[in-house]
């Protein structure tokens, strides 16, 4: 038999540790709902903005908030220990995901988009293993690869046949893989700074390569577009790009990156419902049939062990 006291300080230990977990995901529910609403949004922008302005220049009124929330709160300069791994988390998260996500809605529906990037929790809990120190368990791997190959048939069903896969499938595939990395990367450093503070910095150390991108890439900028394409922009700028991130990140940071990443599967319903009542696009039984699928993967997964470093 173990001590009291021992005993007493396990079950605190384990008390402690379901809390986390539980606020963990709390945080990272939020954080799916800001992101959910991204790509119907990001759609809306495009029909009357240029999509590389959109992906790139959204990031610049995100930056100018961190950049004034940073001095109003006397943040200091993080340790030069974390400036490689901000540097990585804001070319994914900053950079990549958004340019590449933004030129795929150009050519694919939100709807679609949004099922296709329910691949994006495998990938995030791949980059956790890699750069966060997490050792999920084979349970856990293969419900993933269950939720992984749902989406897969999805894409290849809606674009007639493996042969009929679209270019945008790649750019969001490719979007997947940079946004898995600078979550991964996001989470790690979420253990030693505020969640708000990662993506802050990440935003502020990336604006003189966003300005000279956006002036030498971006087409003419319409300021004569509606209210819609601008409410859109806005909205990836100041939600999708900042706020959604001060949720999300302090969620990895509590729940774990593999674990709280799976509840971006739960993205898909988001998005289908936005792009249904925003977009008016047509969202039929096979699109919530594979939602409904990967979505269920998730939650087996989610009882499966994972271990932290």
């Amino acid at each position: 038999m173990l001590p009291a006291a021992v005993r007493a300080n396990a079950e605190r230990r384990v008390k402690t540790s379901g809390s986390r977990d539980a606020e963990g995901l709390f945080y990272g529910l939020i954080g799916v709902l800001i992101f959910g609403l991204t790509l119907p949004a990001t759609r809306i922008a495009v029909t009357e903005l240029d999509p590389v302005f959109v992906g790139l220049g959204r990031a610049i009124p995100a930056a100018a908030c961190a950049a004034l929330l940073l001095l109003i709160t006397r943040t200091p300069v993080p340790a030069q220990k974390h400036w490689w791994n901000l540097a990585v988390a804001s070319a994914g998260v900053v950079f990549g995901f958004p340019v590449f996500a933004t030129i795929a809605m150009a050519t694919v529906p939100a709807a679609h988009g949004g099922v296709v990037l329910a691949i994006l929790p495998l990938a995030t809990a791949v980059a956790g293993s890699f750069f966060g120190g997490e050792r999920p368990s084979l349970a856990f791997w293969l419900f993933s690869l269950i939720g992984a190959g749902l989406v897969f048939a999805f894409v290849v069903i809606r674009g007639g046949g493996v042969g009929g896969i679209a270019f945008g499938d790649l750019l969001l595939v490719i979007a997947v893989i940079c946004a898995a990395i600078g979550y991964a990367k996001s989470g790690v450093l979420a253990r030693d700074m505020a969640g708000w503070q990662v993506i802050c910095w990440a935003l502020v150390i990336a604006v003189p390569f966003l300005l000279v991108t956006v002036y030498l890439t971006a087409g003419p900028i319409d300021w004569q577009a509606g209210v819609l394409p601008w409410s859109g922009f806005f909205y990836v700028a100041l939600f999708s790009q900042f706020l959604g991130f001060f949720a999300w990140n302090h969620g990895l940071a509590l729940g774990g990156i593999a674990r709280v990443g799976q509840l971006q599967l739960l993205q898909p319903f988001v998005t289908l419902l936005a792009s249904a009542l925003l977009l008016s696009e047509q969202v039929g039984w096979i699109e919530i049939a594979f939602a409904l699928a990967v979505v269920a993967s998730v939650m087996a997964g989610r009882r499966t062990q994972v271990r932290r470093a």
